[in-house]
């Protein structure tokens, strides 16, 4: 087993009270068979109340109504996870997925499939799809999760990590054409490519266990999962260009990279009152006791 403990910190300034509206958060890390949630305690100043709801993706989402106007807005997500580690448990059952190109999806699941294969930029495919092309060259015939995995590592091998600050994530075409990107741009990338090649897809959203993050330098992280039949849903981070492991906590996931903000809202005030934000992110792991 083993246990992390989470800290994180996000302050919305503004140069004046202003009133805020509902606010939508995605905080709470998502369970499984393979990860408890241990303590969760969310916590916002001005005082706020919560109502708690599970989303159509499996989400736990919180919705908080703040009535009490302020010139500042702080949210604190604390939480304990603790998780087996299935990668080294003799007792595993482990396989690798066979499933080739195209994929072909049980009818049963196709209605919720379908929703992970449209592509959230349509207008860019033909683009994706020149992209694909010249870089599967010589590959032979790989199975799908094979590809997955040479999309993703590709990606991180031709497009160079930048950390941005602004909102929203970059089309497939401006990350190709800037040769850099966002883990969230990367991620989208990622999903457009698979997408293509008829594989489903998600956006997952949430933490990365490293050593930025243990001495609380950390940032929110975006990766991808694919869905094959006979393994189900599987993470690939291509900002690392490797399988997600026990290192990557994920707080929500979503056929769209919107879905998963960890903070969404309004507020009403003058114009110019927001001032920016500071965000803080501490990932370490405890002893168990």
């Amino acid at each position: 087993m083993t246990r992390h403990h989470i800290l994180h910190r996000t302050v919305y300034r503004y140069r004046e009270p202003v009133q805020f509206g509902l606010h939508r958060l995605v905080l709470r890390p998502r369970e499984g068979h393979n990860v408890t949630v241990l303590r969760h305690v969310l916590t916002i100043v001005p005082k706020a109340r919560l109502f708690w709801l599970s989303d159509l993706f499996g989400n736990n989402i919180a919705f908080a109504e703040i009535t009490e106007p302020s010139d500042r807005l702080e949210i604190n997500n604390d939480a304990v996870i603790e998780r087996v580690n299935l990668d080294m448990a003799p007792e595993r059952m482990s396989r690798s997925s066979v499933i080739e190109l195209p994929v072909a999806y049980p009818q049963v699941e196709l209605p919720v499939v379908q929703g992970y294969m449209a592509a959230v930029y349509p207008d860019e495919q033909t683009v994706v799809g020149e992209w694909l092309a010249a870089l599967n060259g010589g590959q032979g015939n790989l199975t799908a999760l094979e590809m997955v995995e040479h999309v993703g590592r590709s990606i991180y091998k031709l497009i160079r990590y930048r950390r941005r600050e602004e909102p929203g994530v970059q089309s497939p075409l401006v990350t190709l054409s800037l040769g850099t990107g966002s883990c969230r741009d990367l991620a989208v990338l990622m999903i457009e490519a698979c997408r293509f090649l008829g594989i489903a897809a998600r956006f997952a959203s949430g933490y990365l266990d490293t050593a930025a993050s243990a001495a609380g330098r950390g940032a929110m992280h975006a990766w991808v999962d694919v869905y094959l039949p006979d393994s189900g849903w599987t993470g690939f981070d291509p900002t690392l260009g490797e399988a997600v492991s026990r290192k990557h906590i994920a707080l929500g996931v979503s056929a769209h990279p919107r879905g998963v903000m960890p903070v969404s809202g309004i507020f009403t005030g003058p114009a110019g009152a927001y001032q920016g934000m500071e965000v803080t992110v501490t990932v370490r792991e405890v002893e168990a006791g």
